[in-house]
């Protein structure tokens, strides 16, 4: 399998050490190469793992897969480049920092691509999914907060993108998991408010708190999203006919109805694991979309953004 990276950061370079496990588990030889505009030298071990780096990419260049994992304001022109050279691509979320991109200016007709969705994929969302059709859910509450600072260790947070609006940061498009799975669960709202801008003593130009209310046909939502926390949270309460059901994806556990917990620990990379999993089966099978298309992610960043 002929793979090409664009954009070696910590997330290329988390999906770089686990396309090689995971295809190794299957059996897939893989050659991976990167398309780096950075002139830092990669860490040994990144680049024992590939077969070579590139300042330019070839006018032949042909790859069964590619991996759009650079900064989030340079994913239309990444893919505008790659248009035609990639059998199936992986985009890294958000999709683009502007829903005024067009698709078919930067995909091929019947393109083979998959958005980025982890929190699909790990084992207490797994779990909730698998519980949901036998709830009666009267609203829903959402929160995730973090303290920015802590995101990256050793790097100034004020360097990277989540720090800037014009490269795509801010919470309200940077934690676009939690409207994924939102709309994975309960689909498009019917209506939707949004607050947001920038309040704490973080040194940033992005927002750092986006707060929404969303109606759904049979339920309200809402959503907290933040830079600031300084405790991690990350969760659903979903308030059901019955009692309570509440998913703490921090935590790893499965609140039910009745107060009994489940518990599913696992470190994070597995849902990374199971997410390039799926994506190897997908560039190697007949489907022509994936689970999560640019189509659906578009709707997710326009919905994000209050203009769906």
């Amino acid at each position: 399998m002929n793979v090409l990276f664009v954009g070696l950061g910590s997330i290329g370079t988390r999906h770089l050490n686990n396309l090689h496990a995971v295809a190794k588990q299957k059996n897939i030889p893989v050659q991976a190469w990167a398309l780096r505009s950075s002139k830092r030298a990669l860490p040994e071990e990144t680049r024992a793992l590939l077969a070579g780096e590139w300042e330019a990419l070839p006018e032949d260049a042909h790859f069964d897969a590619a991996f759009i994992t650079n900064p989030t304001h340079l994913h239309f022109d990444t893919l505008k480049m790659l248009r035609g050279k990639a059998d199936a691509l992986f985009i890294e979320k958000p999709i683009f920092e502007a829903t005024d991109r067009v698709l078919s200016e930067c995909l091929a007709p019947g393109q083979k691509a998959y958005v980025a969705a982890p929190m699909r994929w790990c084992g207490t969302m797994l779990a909730l999914k698998k519980l949901l059709p036998k709830l009666s859910v009267y609203s829903a509450r959402v929160i995730c907060s973090s303290y920015l600072p802590d995101w990256r260790p050793n790097v100034d947070y004020r360097t990277v993108y989540s720090a800037h609006k014009d490269m795509g940061g801010g919470v309200t498009i940077d934690l676009i998991h939690e409207w994924d799975y939102l709309m994975e669960l309960f689909g498009k709202p019917e209506q939707v408010h949004n607050f947001k801008g920038t309040y704490s003593h973080l040194e940033i130009d992005s927002d750092d708190l986006s707060v929404y209310i969303a109606k759904y046909p049979k339920l309200l939502c809402e959503v907290h999203l933040d830079y600031f926390g300084r405790e991690y949270r990350r969760s659903i309460e979903l308030f059901c006919k019955e009692g309570t059901v509440t998913a703490d994806f921090g935590a790893g556990t499965l609140t039910l109805e009745d107060g009994t917990v489940t518990e599913y620990p696992e470190p994070v990379n597995e849902r990374y694991l199971r997410e390039m999993a799926y994506f190897l089966d997908y560039a190697q099978s007949e489907a022509k979309e994936s689970v999560n298309t640019p189509e659906t992610a578009l709707d997710v960043l326009k919905l994000t953004l209050g203009e769906l």
